[in-house]
């Protein structure tokens, strides 16, 4: 086993990683007090909400009541899924899901030593997380900046109901025309986890560039969806080979690729952010590493994908490829398998990419 720092960052302006893509809080009862309110609270595509205080001077409001049905929820090969905009996103929503999603910050975390991004941000007044999910990164950074009015958007209600008093929550889809007040910019914009999620980068990155203030920052965080091993490389009759190489058909099939940082990089270059810093961090999946700090790391990212690989799998392999819920089963469990042998040496490379909107218009 090689002895580096696989953490060892390396800063690029619009450019591709080592890596190259081609080589391959449960939800609320809506029965309960909470969820009532937090029901009369929410908004579904609204280009008025509650964190900025009303639409903008002497444009239309054109908001639209939470309807009871973005409450409900498909439910698929023992896993449930949004209701709202339905099949446009292919990962569930469940309790499970929640649990994995939260881990995941924690593991962001710890490969950025506990920041919550890496924007050089000092006094933010309103900020946008973008696919919030379990709401946690909003939840952390309104506690964090107590100045800062957050907003987290996301095609789930799977937020808490009770919030800090500076965050709230809104089901959206981040890729319809966004219709936030032209008075009230956003300082950040936040993008986690959404690889998968968008069919259109460049219209995404565009309409945050717009909605952005004069000054402001876009930033996201994205893990490669394309798995690696020190050892030796991963091989043809690898499973998690064959699996990543099955995800990455999948879900260009499905029309969201999530082996896309390539695309995403290309996207982000294309639209006139000043002050593009690349960074991609070499993270370890397993207790493999001899440095304390990247075996923790290692531990709980191998642990995180123990967990993902059937939520991430079952609707590709399904509803896009034709198998059988048994014949994914017993497939990821061989998967899954392989991603406990620490003896590969297996590795991921985690991206955070941010670009600044230049302070004159």
């Amino acid at each position: 086993m090689a002895d580096h720092d696989p953490t060892a960052a390396v800063k690029e302006s619009h450019s591709r990683s080592p890596a190259e893509g081609s080589d391959h809080s449960s939800p609320n009862d809506p029965s309960n007090a909470a969820m009532a309110e937090f029901h009369l609270n929410i908004e579904v595509g609204s280009d008025q909400d509650s964190t900025f205080g009303g639409s903008d001077e002497g444009g239309s409001t054109t908001t639209t009541s939470l309807a009871s049905s973005v409450f409900d929820y498909v439910y698929e090969n023992g896993r449930r899924y949004h209701k709202y905009r339905e099949g446009s996103y292919a990962l569930p929503n469940d309790d499970q899901e929640q649990e994995r999603l939260d881990m995941l910050h924690h593991i962001f975390g710890l490969v950025i030593g506990g920041a919550l991004h890496k924007s050089p941000i000092s006094s933010p007044h309103n900020v946008l997380d973008i696919g919030t999910g379990t709401g946690i990164w909003a939840l952390d950074f309104a506690d964090e900046y107590p100045e800062a009015q957050v907003l987290g958007n996301d095609l789930s209600p799977i937020q808490p109901s009770w919030t800090a008093p500076n965050c709230r929550f809104v089901v959206d889809d981040v890729e319809s025309p966004w219709a936030y007040p032209a008075s009230k910019r956003f300082d950040l914009i936040h993008q986690r986890n959404m690889v998968g999620s968008i069919a259109n980068w460049p219209r995404l990155f565009q309409q945050a560039f717009d909605h952005l203030a004069p000054g402001g920052w876009y930033e996201a965080q994205e893990f490669d969806v394309w798995f690696h091993a020190q050892a030796e490389p991963l091989s043809e009759e690898s499973h998690i080979m064959k699996w990543q190489t099955l995800l990455d058909q999948a879900s260009s099939q499905f029309g969201k690729r999530l082996n896309c940082f390539d695309e995403v990089l290309t996207a982000f270059g294309g639209v006139s952010f000043e002050n593009v810093t690349h960074e991609i961090f070499k993270v370890p999946i397993g207790r493999w590493p001899k440095d304390r700090k990247l075996r923790e790391t290692g531990m709980y990212l191998q642990a995180q994908m123990l967990d993902s690989v059937e939520p991430v799998s079952m609707a590709y392999f399904t509803r896009v490829l034709g198998w059988t819920r048994e014949e994914t089963l017993v497939f990821i469990a061989k998967v899954r398998k392989e991603f406990q042998n620490d003896r590969s040496c297996l590795y991921v490379y985690c991206h955070f990419l941010r670009g600044q909107k230049p302070a004159a218009e």
